[in-house]
């Protein structure tokens, strides 16, 4: 398939791409409300909210896109996953009304400026990387993310208390005596055995014996030390092994995971004393990371079986329930789920990119009616038959195989074979309808494009620098001493660009016809041995020393006529469709109200 327009491939990317929210513990899946921006209420959960308004979203050449077509495509395309992240916090909801249970917004307000200052940021700044990083704005994080925390935690808040035994192992995790160790890490036991053995021997070897052989990277490079063992920090076995050592013993072979290892004892650290003034803090501190810890299990306990007892009946999708309840997507323990609602909800998440992509498609659509052209579905079929075979998807006989690419493009499970027609494969079919007819390959582009693929290249090392000065400074270091050793430390000490960089100068041979005729210009100029000029071009600048010339890899225009002809003319093609829609989008009339309204801010009340 060819490469689009920029701007058309963000669109299609975006169709393609599904977006969870990861929120509690990795139990809970929830996409943004429709209701008010404030804690969830009975009513703000919407057993009857008002149906998705008529309003226009967005005017494309005086032709309306509505709120209501919006979200129908939204919940084409996003629906089932916006629909199952509703129903879990519906869930929630229910067993907090059930409980008699309210999370108030000072509550949710609260804990988003704990957390800011847990990071050491204040509330603007904590929201403004929600925003720019996950893409999560501050409302929808205090109802989607915060709210089901918190109201988990207030629901299994009974069954975490923190007990005696609990904080003074916690305590002793984290000031008490430790043990600092070497480490031997081996796959193989007999090996593992055999390296126990000659440490047991001679322990004072460890330490190199840990640097040879240890398959544990990191401890390996400094002598096999890890950071001191605590007692119930971690694995019981590991810890009773150290404690039960004296200082330089070595330790019987342990079985961790599918590894064994070999422990030697470095020395034993006492335990820290915290000042009397600092241990209120220290147990409080111990406390909430304990709470905290048994919240989440019993939080995900709770909302697994809230899941398994819920009486769930999912409409939409299903032709035959969406008879019996119109207008209602699902029915959570009898409440109702509207439609509706899952269309602001799928807007609110997805609608930017979705709109971009009607949009488009309305453009599209205007500019083949004005021309009086067609995409039917033997243009879809062709170009779908086209990826298949330029992808690899090739029966025995070479005819396309077309169950196996769509397999491919539908494999996340979320993405449908209407989708990818309708998203991927007609925009693309439509732009070539645009652009049919004006692609010409001329005996010039057959001749450059030879030259191009099958013609000699200049082998060269290069330095890429970002200004001219420290161009100048190397090049003349280069001209003095003008070896090919010297020219590639020089390359690995000043060159800005990864490749030559890490490369001591070596880069992909140049060839002509590349899309740099400065540089290709001065290559093939070039003797070996020979330094270039400094060479400006895209913004930095490059040094070339040349290193010699490849052998043609075809020698007769003839032979590879026709497959140059398939490769100019679908890259010409390509590069029209670009322009044309480029041209389309600037002579366009488009008012995008939906960008206005889902402009990202940052509300000095996280609830608004």
């Amino acid at each position: 398939m060819p490469l689009l327009p920029a701007r058309m491939r963000r669109w299609m990317l975006s169709m393609l791409r599904r977006m969870t929210l990861p929120v509690f513990g990795g139990c809970l899946l929830l996409a943004p409300s429709s209701a008010p921006a404030q804690a969830p209420t009975q009513a703000a959960a919407g057993q009857a909210a008002p149906a998705a308004r008529n309003e226009v979203v967005a005017v494309v050449n005086a032709d309306p896109i509505t709120r209501n077509q919006l979200a129908d495509a939204t919940i084409r395309r996003h629906g089932a996953d916006v629909l199952d992240n509703m129903i879990n916090r519906y869930l929630i909801l229910q067993e907090c009304n059930h409980r008699g249970i309210e999370v108030t917004k000072q509550e949710v307000s609260d804990e988003i400026r704990r957390l800011a200052g847990k990071f050491g940021l204040t509330l603007e700044s904590y929201l403004n990387l929600l925003q720019e990083e996950r893409d999560i704005s501050p409302g929808q994080y205090s109802r989607e993310i915060i709210w089901p925390m918190l109201a988990l935690r207030r629901l299994v808040a009974d069954k975490v208390e923190v007990t005696e035994e609990e904080f003074n192992q916690a305590y002793l995790a984290q000031f008490g005596e430790a043990v600092k160790c070497r480490l031997i890490m081996v796959a193989d036991r007999s090996k593992a055995v055999d390296l126990r053995k000659q440490a047991a021997a001679n322990p004072q070897q460890f330490a190199q014996l840990a640097k040879k052989y240890s398959e544990d990277e990191v401890s390996a490079s400094v002598g096999g030390l890890i950071p001191p063992i605590r007692r119930y920090s971690g694995d019981t076995r590991l810890e009773e092994a150290a404690f039960a050592l004296r200082n330089n013993g070595v330790s019987e072979v342990l079985q961790l995971g599918d590894q064994w290892i070999v422990l030697q004892a470095v020395r034993r650290i006492p335990p820290s004393n915290p000042s009397p003034q600092a241990l209120p803090a220290i147990k409080e501190q111990i406390n909430d990371r304990i709470r905290d810890q048994k919240m989440r299990g019993a939080a995900g306990e709770l909302f697994a079986h809230l899941q398994q007892e819920a009486n769930v009946i999912k409409v939409l999708g299903d032709a035959e329930l969406t008879k019996k309840h119109p207008g209602v997507a699902a029915i959570v323990n009898g409440q109702q789920v509207l439609i509706s609602q899952v269309g602001e909800e799928c807007i609110k998440r997805f609608g930017a990119d979705v709109l971009e992509g009607e949009i488009h498609r309305k453009l599209l659509v205007q500019s083949l009616r004005k021309e009086k052209k067609q995409v039917v579905d033997a243009d879809l079929e062709a170009e779908v038959a086209q990826a298949a075979i330029g992808y690899g998807f090739v029966n025995p006989d070479g005819s396309p195989n077309l169950d196996a690419w769509y397999e491919s493009m539908t494999a996340d499970g979320q993405t449908t074979r209407e989708l990818y027609m309708e998203d991927v494969v007609w925009p693309s079919v439509a732009l070539k309808k645009l652009v049919e007819g004006q692609v010409q390959v001329t005996e010039q582009d057959l001749k450059d494009g030879f030259e191009s693929a099958y013609g000699p290249r200049v082998e060269v090392l290069a330095i890429v620098l970002s200004d001219q000065r420290s161009a100048q400074k190397v090049w003349e270091m280069a001209r003095d001493n003008p070896t090919e050793i010297f020219f590639g430390k020089l390359a690995e000490q000043y060159s800005v660009e990864p490749v030559s960089s890490s490369n001591q100068g070596k880069v992909p041979p140049i060839r002509k016809h590349g899309g740099q005729p400065a540089v290709e210009k001065e290559a093939f100029g070039l003797k070996p041995g020979e330094l270039s000029g400094i060479i400006a071009t895209g913004g930095k600048y490059l040094i070339l020393r040349c290193q010699g010339f490849t052998e043609p890899v075809v020698t007769d225009p003839a032979a590879v006529r026709e497959e140059l002809i398939r490769d100019l003319t679908e890259s010409k093609r390509t590069r029209l469709m670009a322009n044309r829609f480029d041209k389309l989008l600037a002579s366009s009339e488009i008012d995008n109200f939906l960008e206005v309204e889902s402009a990202p801010r940052v509300a000095k009340n996280p609830q608004e």
